[in-house]
C-alpha cells in the first residue's frame, strides 16, 4: 500500500483497484474540532484538482478536493453522525470516500509521505 500526499493536505491510498482518501492529519490539526463533513455522492465523477467534499470546523469551512480523478464507488457515512472521526485518525477511520480511478497516472503527480513532510517542514 502506498500513501501519497497533495499539497491541500489531502491524502489517497491505493488498495487494490480502489482508493481511499482523506484529508491528513496536518489538514486535521489545522481545522480543529470538526462539526461536520459534507461528502460525495457515490456515482459521482471526481476530477483531480476538483471540489470532491466540505469538512467544517469550529473554525471554518473547508473544501476537500479529489487527489485523483475517477468514480466515487462508497464513502464512510461514519462520518455523517461521527465528524469527529476525522480529528481521531484523519488518515484512518477518518477517511472520506472510495475512488476507482480512472487515470492512475494521476498519481505519479502527488508526494511521498517523505515529500509531504517535507512540504510541511517548508512551511514553517
Amino acid at each position: 500500500m502506498i500513501t501519497k500526499f497533495t499539497s491541500d493536505h489531502e491524502w489517497v491510498r491505493l488498495e487494490g483497484d480502489v482508493a481511499i482518501v482523506g484529508i491528513t492529519s496536518y489538514a486535521a490539526e489545522q481545522l480543529g474540532d470538526v462539526v461536520y463533513v459534507e461528502l460525495p455522492a457515490i456515482g459521482k465523477a471526481v476530477t483531480q484538482g476538483g471540489d470532491m467534499a466540505v469538512v467544517e470546523s469550529a473554525k471554518a469551512a473547508s473544501d476537500v478536493y479529489a487527489p485523483i480523478s475517477g468514480e466515487i464507488v462508497a464513502v464512510n457515512d461514519d462520518l455523517t453522525g461521527n465528524p469527529q472521526l476525522v480529528n481521531d485518525g484523519a488518515e484512518a477511520q477518518g477517511w472520506f470516500c472510495k475512488i476507482k480511478p480512472s487515470n492512475p497516472a494521476d498519481l505519479d503527480a502527488l508526494m511521498s509521505a517523505q515529500e509531504y513532510q517535507a512540504f510541511l517542514e517548508g512551511k514553517s
